[in-house]
């Protein structure tokens, strides 16, 4: 078996550490390398460059973007692919709503009362709005450290159970 690598590109600070902590220590037993690139400050040109890159080292890759306004998946698949062009659709995945919806999931209820925050049983129309009204108090001055907080009490089990596309996420993925 030869040298295998994978690129995740996510759209944000908060999307590449949750990537980081959660997604890659799961993929690298997969991978021999598996990098998370941060792609909002990037021009599309040098992110459809990368992809060619990446095909010709025949490497692999993941490209996730939230939701967002899309109606729906497949129309945000459709947006991604007229914005990037030389995009693989079956490398596309899509957080519904928002990549805090994926923090929320992880937590149980035990760790929520630690967080002080309340406890969903699904996460699936979470809003990073709605996240940022959760923040306690302790945690208004650094949303990054609440976050890191989120991840440290984080089950992969309970995401599955309470976010329908982190489900869909580890299953396509085998991680």
């Amino acid at each position: 078996m030869g040298y295998k690598r994978l690129f995740i590109w996510v759209e944000g600070d908060d999307d590449e550490r949750f990537f980081k902590k959660i997604i890659k220590p799961r993929l690298q037993k997969k991978y021999n390398s598996v990098e998370v690139i941060c792609y909002a400050d990037m021009k599309k040109k040098k992110v459809s460059s990368f992809f060619n890159s990446i095909r010709a080292m025949n490497a692999d890759y993941i490209y996730v973007a939230d939701i967002n306004g899309a109606p729906c998946i497949m129309l945000k698949k459709q947006k991604i692919r007229d914005k990037l062009g030389n995009i693989d659709e079956d490398r596309i995945v899509v957080v519904v709503k928002e990549i805090e919806c994926w923090f929320l999931a992880g937590l149980g209820n035990t760790e929520s009362k630690k967080l002080r925050i309340c406890a969903f049983s699904t996460t699936d129309n979470i809003t990073k709005e709605q996240f940022n009204g959760l923040i306690p108090n302790k945690f208004h001055s650094s949303r990054i450290n609440f976050t890191l907080e989120i991840l440290r009490f984080f089950s992969i089990e309970i995401a599955e159970q309470k976010n329908n596309s982190f489900k869909y996420f580890i299953q396509k993925h085998d991680c």
